[in-house]
């Protein structure tokens, strides 16, 4: 080969490098719109993220109603039970833990099941045909919620890079913690203290939800970072709700996502990829809803059935 194909040869390869590189910056959550990751950001696997404030993903005039995309299961049913592990030994003693996140999140999970804030999840439904986009009684509906099921400080050391397989991995282990319940009527989320977080927390996302294999089952989970870490980020004193807004903000889209949409992308999603939570993030109607006797800041949920079924954004239902 002469000198002149050499390096033709060359500069083949390093566009055909260029272009792989390029494709390589791009991460898909879970169906939605590919968006550009920041330097260092891991590569999110059938996982659907909650962008930062001011991140303008998913607005909910954009792609019409959620619908049913087939998942068996599709919702989480019966008395579903959410499941924390506060994973890492910086959470004992409460020096990594200085907002309170870990009282805070416990309460919420607490008190929001049976609200009829969380109410809107039970209009969606799965055992439905494929593109259906209201239940009208049929199938088998999701659940408002058995509340929170158990929470565990798993002490073992936190990995120096926290990772999507290290955080499913962790889940699994607290799955068998919790006595391996029901997989279609649970979700666990694990939470990392201040601090230690995985690339891309307050940058690109504040949370995420996906699904694992654990035990010979499908496994759905969510990654809660230390969300006050993030600040304005990710929700503090988002309408003007406190510095610790953001925690329920976000804890709650990421649960009511996880109730209509158990193992992404089977449930109820509209035809851009987005979830119940992500076409009313960042909402100017979020406020303080009562649950229970106790109050939480939560963003609105979107409804099908709202505004004579053309859908929308909602504090409760019905």
């Amino acid at each position: 080969m002469n000198r002149s194909r050499k390096v033709l040869a060359g500069a083949v390869a390093a566009a055909a490098a260029a272009v792989m590189a390029l494709a390589l910056v791009f991460v898909a959550p879970g169906g939605a719109s590919a968006a550009p990751a920041s330097s260092g950001m891991e590569v999110l696997h059938g996982a659907h993220i909650m962008g930062v404030h001011g991140s303008k993903r998913n607005p909910a005039s954009t792609a019409g109603q959620l619908y049913y995309h087939g998942g068996n299961p599709g919702v989480e049913t019966g008395t579903d039970h959410v499941y924390i592990v506060f994973w890492g030994a910086q959470w004992n003693g409460g020096s990594s833990d200085p907002s309170g996140e870990a009282s805070l999140i416990e309460s919420f999970y607490n008190h929001v099941a049976g609200s009829s804030w969380n109410n809107s999840v039970t209009q969606y439904c799965e055992g439905v045909s494929s593109g259906t986009y209201f239940c009208n009684g049929a199938g088998t509906a999701a659940s408002n919620g058995g509340g929170l099921g158990g929470a565990w400080f798993d002490g073992s050391s936190l990995p120096r890079r926290i990772s999507q397989s290290s955080l499913a991995s962790e889940a699994a282990k607290a799955e068998s913690h919790f006595g391996n319940p029901n997989q279609a009527q649970s979700q666990i989320v694990v939470a990392t203290p201040s601090g230690h977080s995985m690339n891309g927390f307050g940058t690109q996302w504040c949370a995420w939800h996906s699904s694992t294999t654990a035990n010979g089952g499908s496994l759905a989970y969510t990654y809660l970072p230390y969300i006050t870490d993030a600040g304005s980020s990710c929700g503090a004193n988002f309408n003007g709700l406190g510095p610790d807004a953001g925690i329920t903000i976000v804890g709650g889209h990421e649960f009511a996502e996880t109730e209509s949409d158990i193992y992404p992308n089977g449930g109820w999603l509209d035809s851009g990829g987005s979830e119940n939570g992500d076409k009313c993030a960042w909402n100017a109607a979020t406020t303080s809803v009562s649950m229970g006797g106790a109050s939480f800041p939560v963003q609105p949920l979107w409804s099908n059935a709202a505004n004579n079924q053309t859908g929308g954004c909602v504090l409760s239902y019905p």
